[in-house]
């Protein structure tokens, strides 16, 4: 590969790379419903995210949630800032993986959470970039029948972009550090 070859494919990952982080400072989820029950109380809520598979897999953390009221986590949704962000994401990591002369032989992938605008949400959903480096001791835990259970092992994430707000930021920093887990 010539000089000019490297040229072009770094101008083309760094035009990827300012088209994303420029998304990000301008700035559908696929939600299951959360049930209620006849008092208004969540029975059962499904966490916001987005996984797409790859060889080297970011995680991402965007507002596509406002705040919710009264005890729930999430409200209404937040197309500038959440999921434009969310988007941008996607259609970079796209333009990176349809350019073979990027990364070849590489797919990257993505796991992509909601933090609801809220840090203590976002901080409850770093825990699952973290999950891959942990290690599970299952051996004193046993099924009904007796047998070991099996566990599907998480997606191990080696950088996080987000979260958009430095409060929510701040709280997850304080967790991806313990593991080494870079955050943009």
């Amino acid at each position: 590969m010539g000089w000019g070859s490297k040229l072009t494919v770094f101008r083309h990952c760094f035009f990827s790379l300012l088209m994303l982080k420029t998304c990000w400072l301008l700035g559908s989820f696929s939600q299951k419903p959360t049930v209620f029950a006849v008092s208004q109380e969540p029975v059962h809520e499904y966490a916001h995210s987005i996984r797409l598979d790859g060889d080297i897999i970011l995680g991402g953390l965007f507002p596509v949630h406002a705040r919710g009221e009264r005890g729930v986590p999430c409200g209404e949704l937040k197309k500038e800032k959440g999921i434009h962000r969310l988007e941008a994401m996607l259609f970079a990591i796209d333009l990176i993986n349809k350019d073979p002369d990027l990364l070849p032989n590489v797919t990257l992938g993505a796991r992509i959470l909601d933090t609801c605008s809220r840090d203590t949400y976002a901080l409850e959903q770093s825990l699952t970039f973290v999950q891959a480096l942990i290690e599970r001791d299952g051996s004193d835990v046993r099924c009904a029948n007796g047998e070991q259970p099996f566990f599907a092992k998480p997606d191990k994430v080696i950088g996080v972009i987000g979260a958009s707000s430095s409060s929510v930021s701040i709280m997850v920093a304080n967790i991806l550090r313990l593991f080494k887990v870079k955050q943009l």
